[in-house]
């Protein structure tokens, strides 16, 4: 079933990291999708993200985190 059919926003609240480190947030799905690109904000314990045709985009993040340490954390750029 498609929980997103029919949204007209998604977004994602959800840790940024696994319990190994690695992030939830990737540059491509090994799943199979029913729902293809349709989060637009990700809310994690870190930072706010929202997601655009061109790629992630930082609204907010914790005090003390750099942005480039974010943008290792999850492995991907991120547009302020």
């Amino acid at each position: 079933m498609d929980l997103a059919i029919g949204a007209k926003q998604t977004w994602v609240m959800m840790d940024l990291l696994t319990k190994k480190g690695d992030s939830k947030v990737v540059a491509q799905c090994s799943y199979p999708l029913t729902g293809i690109a349709c989060v637009k904000r990700i809310y994690s314990e870190l930072a706010t993200l929202e997601c655009t045709p061109q790629g992630l985009k930082l609204i907010d993040k914790v005090e003390g985190l750099e942005h480039a340490e974010l943008e290792k954390l999850i492995g991907l750029p991120i547009a302020v």
